[in-house]
């Protein structure tokens, strides 16, 4: 409890005393007993109550969030062109009289929504872009009242400031925005320059009636529900366009996959190809010093060759062969065979 708010209790309950006690003297001056030093009494609670309503009247409370504009009889304009800080201050009894503003901030919405606004009902804010399309937006507006200039703010607005200054301004400045903006850009690519435009437009308007715009909040994009439905519409073509997409690119993979199997495969053959040339290549070479070998070898031994080809026959052979020209004459082994008898001559 503050003092003002004290002295007026204090008033309240000298004035009970007053009144109780002109009563009671009253009453006891009707029954021949008077109240002993009643007159005393009862100028000494008069006074009291004056004097505890007149300080009571001159003192005022402003708190930390407010703001204080005097209207004074006395003053020439009609009122204190500095307002009252918070604390407790002194005013003329009678004389003068205070009108409180907030200087803390305040947000003002206009939804589409009958239970999220200030006003009931639908009270989103109606369009159309540059290109035509109706579209319905919220928004809300985050203030507060500028404190060294709240006294030309109640002189211009009173209390009137909310819905005939930050509404109004504000649903003009959104439909002007607005109608600069194609309906896709609204919503999508350049919606951020949408409320950046109106952010600018309004703290200008606000800041020239002693307000000052902390900051503006596009809530919601609502359209038509003819263009909501094409939008729904156009959105699955081009979900089918990317599933599309995606299968063309599935089966491009795929066939680069085979692709590069087959051409795997074909290195391969042709590797193992080039494989076996190269080793028949190698075993031809090998063949050919080898047989420059042999022949460097039977070019200084000719017997060599009849020796080799002798050594080759099959060891159960039964003829013995020798050299056209041996001077020996070997005994042929036995062979275990019969004499062939020779052929009876017929007469």
């Amino acid at each position: 409890m503050n003092l003002a708010s004290l002295f007026q209790g204090i008033a309240t309950i000298a004035w009970l005393a007053f009144i109780g006690v002109l009563a009671l003297a009253i009453i006891r001056a009707g029954r021949n007993r008077p109240l002993k030093n009643a007159t005393v009494t009862v100028i000494t609670t008069a006074v009291l109550a004056v004097v505890s309503t007149f300080v009571a009247a001159g003192m005022v409370f402003i708190e930390p969030h407010e703001r204080g504009v005097v209207i004074s009889a006395i003053s020439p304009q009609g009122y204190r062109q500095q307002a009252l800080d918070p604390g407790l201050r002194w005013i003329i009894p009678f004389a003068e009289r205070v009108e409180r503003y907030p200087i803390s901030r305040q947000t003002y919405t206009m939804s589409i929504s009958p239970t999220e606004g200030q006003i009931a009902n639908d009270d989103s804010i109606t369009a159309r872009t540059s290109d035509g399309q109706e579209i319905y937006v919220d928004a809300s507006i985050i203030f507060e009242i500028d404190p060294a200039q709240v006294v030309n703010v109640h002189i211009r607005w009173q209390s009137r400031y909310t819905d005939e200054l930050v509404r109004a301004q504000a649903r003009g400045i959104i439909r002007d925005a607005v109608s600069q903006f194609g309906v896709e850009e609204v919503y999508s690519t350049r919606r951020l320059d949408l409320t950046k435009t109106i952010s600018d437009q309004l703290t200008i308007k606000l800041e020239e009636n002693g307000l000052t715009l902390v900051d503006f909040v596009l809530r919601n994009i609502t359209f038509s529900p003819e263009y909501a439905a094409s939008i729904e519409q156009k959105q699955i073509a081009e979900q089918l366009a990317q599933q599309a997409k995606f299968v063309v690119e599935q089966r491009r993979q795929e066939a680069e996959q085979a692709r590069q199997v087959a051409q795997g495969r074909a290195d391969a053959t042709v590797i193992d190809a080039k494989g076996v040339a190269e080793a028949r290549i190698i075993e031809a070479e090998a063949e050919a010093k080898a047989l420059a070998v042999i022949a460097a070898v039977l070019e200084g031994n000719s017997d060599l060759l009849t020796y080799q080809y002798i050594s080759k026959l099959s060891p159960s052979i039964q003829t013995m062969l020798l050299p056209s020209n041996s001077p020996f004459v070997f005994t042929l082994p036995e062979t275990g065979l019969a004499p062939t008898p020779e052929p009876t001559p017929v007469p």
